[in-house]
């Protein structure tokens, strides 16, 4: 049984960091992209991040780009997303999809929710 579990959510002030992690079981980690979503409240859910299952490539939203940073450690089935320079707009439940590198399975987390106050 695959399972799917982001971890590090919590409240921030503004200009502050959180680090979330991603942790899968019940796969080879290492065969699978992982993405970040979010979803702020009232709103759809965005793609914001994404890491190549090797983490030699990341790609990034515009409304992420240079204060998120993507990192993973295969060998322990995890991948973090560094979120710097908080904004109130990035109040949001950030969700953990990873996709095996064909395209065949994807998995979700159940989420953890970021919240940046003044």
């Amino acid at each position: 049984q695959v399972q799917v579990a982001e971890t590090g959510g919590g409240l921030v002030h503004i200009g502050g960091s959180l680090r979330l992690s991603c942790s899968a079981s019940g796969i080879i980690f290492g065969d699978y992209h992982v993405n970040w979503y979010r979803q702020p409240p009232g709103k759809d859910r965005d793609w914001i991040a994404r890491i190549s299952d090797d983490g030699i490539v990341s790609t990034y939203a515009n409304s992420v780009k240079g204060r998120f940073t993507l990192s993973r450690n295969n060998a322990q089935n995890t991948a973090d997303l560094q979120m710097n320079s908080l904004k109130p707009e990035d109040t949001a439940v950030y969700y953990c999809n990873i996709v095996e590198r064909a395209g065949r399975f994807h998995y979700w987390g159940l989420g953890t929710q970021v919240t940046v106050s003044s």
